[in-house]
């Protein structure tokens, strides 16, 4: 889907540990800040039960889940929209990026210095917060200006652009982030043209040591917050999760249970990070493979056969629709053929979360 996260926060607050757990990369993770200068990226698969289901019905050679790219964004800091601390370079890697995931460190530790010196997650979340406004302001109050002068042409689209850019800049200069302003749909497409930093949707991580999984005082600071901004939070200890990541497979839920985890806490960011981006999951099944599509929502049957190839969308006749419940209660597709449960949708069909899908095509 082409389709990126992008992990920010203050320096030493555990971005690139995080990141590295996530996509079993080594992105550099020193205790100094600025340690992570170019944005590293990876790719990173979202764990779905439903695909594991699917595949006890329907046996297969291999099974491919679904993935989002994640981009490891180097810390900011306070003065990085003025260009302090490579700020504008680092600003520009966020404009990349279709939705942010902010990590907030929420974990006391000597060793780890902390770019503010003492612990504050509301404060370092609104560093981060007014940084991206003003970098947005900037671009918003450059963008009036050129607007007004063609708008003075009695140009509607212009005078209702203007409009717009000026509804920003009053929010932005009253510290609203562009995310939480109500918009029309005519102005959400103004703004996306704007490319503004805090119009992309959020996501909290907070960064705890072992004790605080349960949670702690930093992090229902953080649930406040969030709650606030209709915001999600995912809570995780990413000294543990780099642990884990770095485990054999087969020793992983030995571990886990041990830390009184059913789970590690990177399969809910990342399944958080998945929604956050807006996205559902169809399925297809079969002999040499069952596997996971990412879509937007939304997406009608032809553009969903488009994701998996440019011919099915382009030659699209029909899909044929079931769901892993049919799966489950008929227990084989040819079962499901039988009881009249699989579903011959056309063109105008909207894809539902969850749909396994077999498309017919001509070319």
């Amino acid at each position: 889907m082409g389709l990126a996260a992008g992990i920010v926060g203050l320096p030493n607050v555990g971005k690139s540990t995080i990141f590295n757990a996530l996509t079993s990369g080594k992105a550099q993770a020193a205790n100094y800040p600025f340690c992570t200068i170019d944005p590293n990226t990876g790719i990173v698969s979202v764990p779905d039960s439903r695909l594991q289901k699917i595949s006890e019905r329907i046996p297969t050679l291999k099974e491919v889940p679904a993935y989002i790219e994640i981009v490891d964004i180097a810390g900011l800091v306070k003065g990085a929209s003025k260009g302090e601390g490579l700020g504008n370079q680092f600003l520009g890697h966020i404009k990349n990026v279709d939705a942010i995931i902010h990590v907030v460190r929420c974990f006391e530790d000597t060793d780890v210095v902390h770019v503010e010196t003492t612990l504050d997650p509301i404060r370092d979340i609104e560093i981060i917060d007014t940084e991206l406004m003003l970098a947005d302001l900037d671009t918003v109050e450059r963008g009036i200006v050129r607007m007004a002068k063609s708008a003075q042409f009695g140009d509607k689209e212009d005078k209702d652009g203007l409009a717009t850019y000026e509804k920003v800049q009053a929010a932005l200069k009253q510290g609203r982030p562009v995310r939480q302003l109500d918009l029309t749909a005519d102005e959400k497409e103004v703004i996306r043209e704007m490319h503004l930093l805090t119009s992309k949707p959020v996501l909290y991580v907070t960064n705890v040591d072992e004790k605080g999984l349960g949670g702690n005082v930093l992090v229902e600071q953080v649930r406040k917050r969030a709650a606030e901004e209709k915001a999600a939070v995912v809570v995780l200890c990413g000294k543990l999760e780099a642990e884990i990541a770095e485990l054999p497979p087969e020793d992983r839920a030995e571990f886990l249970s041990g830390a009184g985890l059913s789970e590690p806490g990177l399969a809910t960011l990342a399944r958080s990070a998945y929604t956050l981006l807006g996205l559902w999951t169809f399925f297809t099944a079969g002999e040499k493979e069952n596997r996971a599509w990412v879509i937007h929502q939304g997406f009608t049957a032809p553009q969903a056969a488009g994701v998996i190839h440019s011919d099915f969308e382009r030659g699209f006749i029909k899909a044929d629709v079931y769901s892993l419940s049919d799966l489950e209660t008929h227990k084989s597709e040819a079962a499901i053929r039988a009881a009249g449960k699989m579903r011959s949708e056309g063109k105008e069909y909207r894809v539902r979360d969850g749909d396994i899908m077999f498309f017919k095509f001509n070319v």
